[in-house]
C-alpha cells in the first residue's frame, strides 16, 4: 500500500474512533505540503469539521495525534490553522522507492478485457495536399492521447478518417490531366502527396487568373468564381465521380494511392499510426441512408426544395442541413455514416474526435444527432478541441502553397539537432550511424515536446530555434538528462565497491523530494487522462527532470561516502530514468541511451 493510501485509511479510522462517524475515503483530502511549512503531505481538515463539531486547529491536532500513534508512515506532525502537515517517516520513503523500483510500469494501469473501449480519431487529412504543421499538431495530440488513455487502463482503438472525395480532390485531378503530362512520383522523384499538392496549388493559380479575366470583362467577382471554366469542369468531374464514371474513378484511385504512400512515409517519420482507417468515399452513402432512416422516424424534416434538415432549436441551436436539395451529402452526413460503420466494427464505449477548435459547433451538433439516432456514446462524445499552430510570420494557406510542410519540418528539425549537437561536441566519440540516429531522436523529440507541452486548447506559436535548446523546458533537456543517468548507471557497473561506513543509507531532503516527485507520476497520468491533456505529462516530465538535476548538482552518485548510500542513489537515479522514459513514451517521444 502506498503512503497516501496508508494515511487515508488511518485517517478514516481516526474519524471513526474520534467522532463515531464513517466517511468515504474521498473525504480525506491530501495535498503536497507547501514549501514554507515543515512536512511532506498535508491533510485538509475543513471538510471534516461537521463531523468533529470542533475548531479547525483542535480537529487537526486530534487527528494528528491519532495518526502519529497508529500510522507507521507518519514520523511527526504540525498544525497550521485547518491544515495538518505530516512528516513522513524515512522508512516509508525507502519502502516507497523500493516499490517503485519493483514495478516497470509504475504509475500506469494495464487494460483488461472488461475495461472501457475508447476510440480516438485523429489526422483526418485531405487527399489533395501533403500533411502540414497543423496536421503535425493533430497527429501528435491524437497519438499521445491514445497512449495516455491506455496508461489509464482503457482499451484503445486509434482511427483515421480520410477525406478522399469532393470538389477539392477533383481540382488536383483536373490540374494533373491538363498540365501533368503523365507525371508520376517515380518520374518526378517527388513523394506522391507533394506531387498532388503541387497540382492543387496549380489549379488555384490558373483558376484565379480566369476569375480575374472575367472580372476585368465586367462580371461580378461572385459570378466569376462560379462561371470560370476550370471550376465548371471540376464540378462536372465531381458529378462523374458520383455517377461511378470508370475513367474518373480510375484516375481518382491512382492519384489517391500516390497520396497514401506519401502519407504513410510521413506517419512513419512522426512515429504515429492507426488501428483502422476509414474513407469518406465509403461512409457518405451510409450517412445518407442513416439520415433517410431518421427522416422516416420523424427525427428530421424535408423542406419544399427536397433538402433534409435537423431542427435543433429545442437544444438552443439552429437548423442543420443534412442533405442538399440535389440529394448530395454534407460533412455532417459523412460523420454520421462513419459513426455507423465504426459502431458496427467496434463495441465503442467512448468516442474522442481530435479536431481543431474551428469545428466546435460541428461536434456540438454531431453529438446531438448521434444521440437522437440511438448511438450509445453520442451524448458523451468528446471533441478534443485544440488551437491553431501559428508561425512567426503569420497563418498558413494551402491553396497558396504557403504552408509549413510536415516532411520539410521533420527534416529541418533533425538537421538542427545534428548541427546543435555537433557544435556542443556531444557527438565526438560516436560513429556516423549513431550520430544520425541520435539527431533523429533529438530533432523529433524537440518538435513533439515543443508542441505537446502547450495546453492543447490554446493557439500556439511554433519556434523551431527555441525547441532545440538543451536547457530549459524542452525535449532535448529531458532527453539529455535521461542519457546522463544511463551513462552513470553504465559507469556504476564498472566502479569498485566503496567501504560501507554505515549499515543503512540516510535520505537527505532533496532525495525525499525526488522520491515524492516520482510518486506523483501515477496521479499525473490519471489527471492527464481525465483532462485529455498531454501537456500535463510533458510538464510532469520537466518538473521531475529539473528536480533530479538540482539533486545531482549537490550530491555525487558514483563518489558517495559509502556503498549503501551509493546503491540508494543509483536506485533513485535508475527510477528517475525509468519514469522519464515511460512518461516521454506517452508523448510519443524516444529517449536515447547516450547523447
Amino acid at each position: 500500500m502506498n503512503i497516501e493510501s496508508q494515511i487515508t485509511s488511518a485517517a478514516v479510522a481516526a474519524i471513526q474512533t474520534l467522532y463515531g462517524q464513517e466517511v468515504p475515503e474521498k473525504m480525506v483530502q491530501l495535498q503536497k505540503t507547501r514549501s514554507e511549512f515543515e512536512g511532506n503531505l498535508t491533510l485538509v481538515v475543513f471538510p471534516l469539521l461537521k463531523l468533529s463539531k470542533k475548531k479547525p486547529e483542535d480537529t487537526a491536532e486530534e487527528i494528528g495525534q491519532y495518526l502519529a500513534a497508529h500510522c507507521e508512515a507518519i514520523a511527526a506532525y504540525n498544525v497550521v490553522k485547518g491544515f495538518l502537515n505530516l512528516v513522513i517517516a524515512p522508512a516509508a520513503w525507502l519502502q516507497l522507492l523500493s516499490d517503485i523500483d519493483a514495478d516497470p510500469h509504475f504509475g500506469e494501469r494495464q487494460a483488461t478485457a472488461d475495461n472501457p473501449l475508447v476510440m480516438i480519431e485523429y489526422s483526418s487529412p485531405n487527399t489533395n495536399k501533403p500533411l502540414h504543421l497543423g496536421h503535425v499538431r493533430n497527429n501528435l495530440l491524437g497519438w499521445s492521447l491514445a497512449q495516455i488513455m491506455q496508461a489509464n487502463g482503457n482499451r484503445v482503438v486509434k482511427t483515421n478518417i480520410v477525406n478522399d472525395r469532393g470538389i477539392h480532390i477533383c481540382k488536383s485531378m483536373l490540374a494533373w490531366l491538363k498540365w501533368g503530362n503523365g507525371e508520376t512520383p517515380e518520374s518526378s522523384g517527388k513523394k506522391g502527396d507533394h506531387l498532388i499538392g503541387d497540382y492543387y496549388v496549380l489549379f488555384d493559380k490558373n483558376y484565379r487568373k480566369e476569375v480575374a479575366q472575367l472580372v476585368a470583362g465586367g462580371m461580378s467577382e461572385e459570378q466569376a468564381k462560379q462561371e470560370a471554366p476550370l471550376i465548371k469542369e471540376a464540378h462536372e468531374m465531381l458529378v462523374k465521380w458520383e455517377q461511378n464514371d470508370p475513367e474518373v474513378r480510375a484516375l481518382w484511385q491512382k492519384m489517391n494511392d500516390w497520396v497514401y504512400a506519401g502519407f504513410d512515409e510521413t506517419y512513419r517519420a512522426l512515429g504515429v499510426g492507426f488501428d483502422k482507417i476509414y474513407y469518406e468515399s465509403q461512409t457518405y452513402l451510409k450517412g445518407k441512408a442513416k439520415v433517410e432512416e431518421g427522416l422516416a422516424k420523424g427525427l428530421f424534416e424535408r423542406h419544399d426544395d427536397n433538402s433534409v434538415w435537423a431542427d435543433l432549436t429545442n437544444e438552443g441551436l439552429d437548423q442543420k442541413l443534412l442533405l442538399r436539395s440535389d440529394g448530395t451529402s454534407v460533412y455532417m452526413t459523412q460523420d454520421i455514416g462513419t459513426a455507423e460503420m465504426r459502431y458496427e466494427d467496434y463495441p465503442i464505449d467512448q468516442m474522442i474526435y481530435v479536431v481543431g477548435n474551428e469545428q466546435n459547433y460541428h461536434f456540438q451538433v454531431l453529438s446531438i444527432l448521434l444521440d437522437r439516432l440511438g448511438f450509445m456514446w453520442g451524448k458523451e462524445l468528446v471533441h478534443f478541441s485544440y488551437g491553431m499552430v501559428e508561425l512567426p510570420n503569420g497563418k498558413m494557406k494551402s491553396r497558396e502553397g504557403t504552408v509549413v510542410d510536415a516532411d520539410d519540418l521533420i527534416a529541418a528539425m533533425i538537421a538542427d539537432a545534428r548541427r546543435t549537437s555537433d557544435e556542443l561536441g556531444k557527438f565526438d566519440d560516436m560513429t556516423e550511424q549513431e550520430r544520425a540516429e541520435i539527431a533523429r531522436i533529438v530533432g523529433l523529440g524537440a518538435l513533439k515536446y515543443f508542441i505537446l507541452k502547450v495546453d492543447a486548447r490554446k493557439n500556439m506559436l511554433f519556434n523551431p530555434e527555441e525547441s532545440i535548446d538543451f536547457n530549459g523546458n524542452t525535449g532535448p533537456f529531458i532527453q539529455y538528462t535521461h542519457a546522463r543517468i544511463r551513462s552513470i548507471l553504465r559507469k556504476a557497473q564498472e566502479a569498485p565497491e566503496l567501504p560501507s561506513a554505515g549499515a543503512t543509507a540516510l535520505l537527505n531532503e532533496k532525495e525525499i523530494a525526488l522520491i515524492q516527485k516520482l510518486n506523483e507520476y501515477g496521479a499525473a497520468v490519471e489527471q492527464a487522462g481525465k483532462d485529455y491533456s498531454p501537456s500535463g505529462i510533458a510538464n510532469y516530465c520537466y518538473e521531475l527532470t529539473k528536480e533530479f538535476n538540482q539533486w545531482y548538482h549537490d550530491y555525487s552518485i558514483l563518489n558517495a561516502d559509502d556503498e549503501p548510500t551509493r546503491q540508494l542513489r543509483l536506485m533513485l537515479a535508475r527510477n528517475v530514468a525509468k519514469v522519464i522514459h515511460n512518461g516521454m513514451a506517452l508523448l510519443g517521444i524516444e529517449v536515447p541511451e547516450r547523447m
